[in-house]
């Protein structure tokens, strides 16, 4: 999943050398943790947050398959 989420989020942002993706696991659920520069944050999140929902919503569709709970955080 972190490997999912860093190619989406490089491809988004104009800084993808600032692009940090971490994973941990909590009560049986996978966290991957999202972090870029201040500057693209709105690029990442996207106009009321759609961007980041569809982020999420790829992400949940992967994790389905190997039947996961995966949650995207964005910090």
């Amino acid at each position: 999943m972190k490997e999912l989420v860093e190619i989406i989020a490089k491809s988004l942002v104009d800084s993808p050398d600032e692009v940090v993706v971490t994973e941990r696991e909590e009560n049986g659920s996978l966290y991957v943790d999202l972090s870029v520069a201040a500057d693209d944050m709105g690029k990442v999140i996207g106009k009321q947050g759609r961007i980041a929902k569809a982020i999420r919503g790829v992400v949940k569709a992967a994790a389905s398959k190997e039947n996961k709970k995966v949650v995207v955080e964005i910090k």
